[in-house]
């Protein structure tokens, strides 16, 4: 349950570090230009829909059982490309975007590097908070 709990506070912060970063800092003038955005964001739907997400990867990777970095990465990846084939296409085809090329890149960037980290945090969760068969909390490998 520990495992579960710091994958989503993990998820929570690395989504909320490189996307608010994006959103607000750095291609601020890019979302600006995007006439659906809200200039008032709903945070706590944010948060929410981040939840899920973060459990429902952590989830899944529990039942893979592998202490390999790569496999934590991996499935960041996929996940992270499943959440971004709407992030980057569906909504670039679907809302007015100024530049529908540069919103691709734009958050084709952001995923990448959003999902390494989300990897890492995955990865450093299960792995220093695994539940064992008999023991219960096995704390670290």
């Amino acid at each position: 349950m520990i495992a579960h709990v710091a994958t989503v506070v993990g998820y929570v912060a690395a989504t909320l570090l490189v996307q608010g970063t994006s959103h607000f800092v750095v291609n601020a003038g890019h979302y600006a230009g995007v006439a659906h955005i809200r200039a008032e964001p709903v945070f706590a739907l944010g948060i929410a829909s981040m939840v899920i997400q973060g459990s429902i990867l952590s989830a899944v990777y529990a039942r893979r059982r592998s202490d390999r970095p790569w496999a934590a990465l991996g499935l960041a990846w996929a996940f992270g490309g499943f959440l971004l084939s709407y992030m980057a296409l569906a909504e670039a085809g679907k809302y007015t975007v100024p530049d529908p090329a540069s919103w691709i890149a734009v958050e084709t960037v952001a995923a990448a590097i959003q999902y390494s980290l989300i990897g890492a945090v995955l990865w450093l969760a299960h792995r220093t908070w695994r539940v064992g068969p008999a023991t219960g909390l096995a704390g670290r490998p």
